[in-house]
């Protein structure tokens, strides 16, 4: 477990390093759709982000939760996140974000805001850049 939890701190910091990332669904036209996130939190091994089920992202993800999430570095490292949507009605999560950043308390106010919707990606992370190195890989 210790292994899997400093791999996992690569990924985190990437992330809080470099924090917007892009996420890209299939539209309900089935077209691309790609939109600016950012990475809330991590808990128990898996990485937390949220929007509103207002928004037509949560719609797309509720009925395709296939995506990529990407984000690079000014030194041109990127990552790439890709799997499966899981969205979770933990109030204790819910609460986590909300205390972690006050642009989502400001717009939420309460975890139990009956807009308010968390999901994960599970799936695989890949960390690369120009180097020739091979790229890094984790599980998510």
């Amino acid at each position: 477990m210790f292994w899997r939890k400093n791999k996992m701190n690569e990924v985190i910091n990437f992330l809080k390093e470099n924090p917007i990332q892009y996420l890209a669904t299939v539209g309900l036209d089935n077209k691309p759709k790609v939109r600016p996130v950012q990475f809330m939190t991590e808990t128990n091994g898996k990485l937390y982000f949220c929007t509103s089920n207002e928004k037509p992202v949560y719609k797309e993800l509720k009925n395709l939760p296939d995506v990529e999430l990407t984000t690079a570095s000014p030194e041109f490292v990127w990552i790439r996140i890709t799997g499966k949507v899981n969205f979770t009605d933990d109030l204790k999560i819910k609460e986590k974000l909300i205390n972690s950043s006050e642009l989502v308390k400001g717009i939420y106010e309460t975890p139990d805001n009956s807009t308010f919707e968390v999901f994960s990606i599970e799936g695989t992370a890949v960390i690369a850049d120009f180097s020739g190195e091979p790229p890094k890989e984790y599980k998510i």
